[in-house]
């Protein structure tokens, strides 16, 4: 079964439209983005997250084709660059966004229609993230054991999607337990959800509850995506990968990061800006206050781990210890 999540951005004669994460899957609400403007309110505003922000850049640059229509070839090429700036301003820790505008760029430069080579550029973005992600899922696979219980934190996407596809398909027999990640719950309603999709045991888990998970001997593998990953190895990801990383490594449990590629424009932690979302997120779930109002809130939306705390990094060319990521680059040219 194709979980909902695999395709959830979609370009559409009218416009782009996204698939609220918000509330899902308590509400399965579309929403149509008209112009690339409102693309990225809908980026910014959290309507979609993890790789959805790739395919909501993807085809928002194919809108701001559209409307670029008609512009003389070089004015039209400059409108590109504009929209494709304000996409990667909207959310700065995840380079997702940088390479999504690249590879519309990209299929403009090599067409005399802009619209046409826009578009061309958006497909071949698309293909090659899903193909990326479907190496990325078989090398993640072999990691795993034949069976045993995997801890997940936030959102993986299509990296966690085909990584369960590759284990099922190898005979392997995994449980998985979800952080509910908040304060978007982005684990308890994504995660949970798609993995239930794909009829694999599932169990939801608090935020707190990691370190007892891993002393217990409850988990196996920590598993998680990574928004970022720099060239010394420190893996960027969802706040809170952090405290399970390090309660992980105090247990002997081994921590897994997924990743396309590591950044080679990110040689070290220093070199990757950490989003702050609104501090009066972390006092609502849902849309619901949960705290008191005699208080404030404090949101990083991303933290970092340092190498020491990182068993493997996993990307779509295989496996390699967070202090020779270099290796990824050696010989041919790729794509990063």
């Amino acid at each position: 079964m194709e979980p909902v999540l695999a395709h959830s951005v979609r370009l559409a004669d009218d416009g782009v439209h996204i698939l609220d994460r918000r509330n899902f899957p308590f509400d399965r609400v579309w929403v149509r983005c008209a112009t690339v403007a409102e693309v990225a309110k809908a980026i910014e505003d959290m309507v979609t997250q993890s790789s959805g922000p790739y395919f909501a850049a993807l085809w928002g640059m194919v809108l701001a084709a559209r409307e670029a229509r008609g512009l003389p070839g070089d004015e039209g090429r400059a409108y590109l660059e504009r929209a494709g700036r304000m996409l990667v301003e909207t959310r700065r820790t995840n380079n997702h966004l940088r390479k999504a505008v690249a590879a519309v760029l990209a299929g403009v430069a090599a067409s005399d229609d802009l619209e046409a080579g826009a578009l061309a550029g958006a497909l071949a973005g698309d293909e090659r993230y899903r193909s990326r992600s479907r190496a990325l899922g078989e090398h993640t696979a072999a990691l795993l054991p034949a069976e045993g219980t995997v801890l997940t934190h936030c959102w993986a996407d299509l990296y966690l999607i085909e990584a369960v596809r590759a284990a099922t398909a190898r005979g392997k027999r995994l449980r998985f337990f979800c952080t509910e990640t908040r304060p978007y719950l982005q684990g308890a309603r994504l995660t949970a959800e798609t993995l239930a999709e794909m009829g694999v045991d599932t169990t939801v888990v608090t935020d707190g509850m990691g370190a007892v998970a891993f002393s217990s001997g409850e988990v196996d593998v920590l598993l998680t995506a990574a928004d970022r990953v720099t060239m010394d190895g420190h893996v960027v990801n969802k706040v809170g990968t952090l405290g399970l990383a390090v309660a992980a490594s105090a247990f002997a449990v081994p921590f897994l990061a997924m990743v396309q590629a590591p950044d080679r424009l990110a040689p070290t932690a220093a070199d990757v800006p950490i989003e702050f979302r609104p501090g009066d997120d972390v006092l609502h779930t849902l849309g619901m206050r949960t705290a008191s109002d005699r208080g404030k809130g404090w949101y990083p939306a991303f933290d970092v781990t340092p190498p020491r705390f990182v068993s493997s990094v996993v990307t779509d060319r295989g496996a390699y210890d967070p202090g020779r990521l270099s290796e990824y680059y050696d010989g041919e040219e790729v794509h990063d």
